[in-house]
């Protein structure tokens, strides 16, 4: 992850107020770090990934930043299976980092997560910009640029298209 993207999600997290985070994608749990530090005292993150090596970093890395357990909780599972266990509108901030393709359901699912005002955020959101070329038939940038446009469309949603990294779509859930 850029340091820059990760300096994103911790002011995104800082900003709301985040006490409750849903990551999709643990990987290292270098973007959980910046999560964390953003969150409020007391905040859990819940963090989803399907390998449990990766957890295992995630965790190491996290305590070695000063993170105890009750700051976080690793789920292992397929994210789209592991969501709908999850609260209705009981999260503050959801960052999807996991399965390019499942994208725009990660976004329905994350709808759901939210509380209005919630953040929804996806990282590599403009991949090279190859999800608006139309010739470009790779099935996970086809994806993000699926993901873009029903951002975008979506007037229920306040989204923004930051160039940090490889792109960080976020968007603020409007009220009901």
């Amino acid at each position: 992850m850029a340091a820059l993207t990760g300096m994103v999600l911790r002011f995104l997290a800082a900003a709301i107020g985040a006490r409750a985070v849903v990551e999709i994608g643990t990987g290292c749990g270098a973007s959980g770090i910046w999560l964390l530090r953003g969150m409020r005292a007391g905040s859990v993150l819940t963090t989803v990934d399907l390998e449990p090596e990766h957890h295992r970093l995630a965790r190491s890395v996290f305590m070695e930043a000063g993170f105890g357990s009750g700051r976080y909780r690793l789920i292992t599972g397929r994210a789209l299976e592991v969501l709908p266990r999850l609260a209705d509108s009981a999260y503050d901030l959801v960052f999807c980092d996991a399965d390019k393709r499942e994208y725009p359901e990660y976004l329905t699912a994350a709808l759901r997560l939210l509380r209005p005002g919630g953040i929804v955020a996806f990282d590599n959101a403009l991949w090279a910009d190859e999800g608006t070329n139309l010739a470009h038939r790779d099935p996970d940038t086809a994806s993000v640029g699926e993901l873009r446009e029903v951002v975008f469309a979506d007037e229920n949603l306040v989204p923004l298209l930051l160039p940090t990294g490889d792109g960080l779509l976020a968007a603020v859930k409007r009220a009901d």
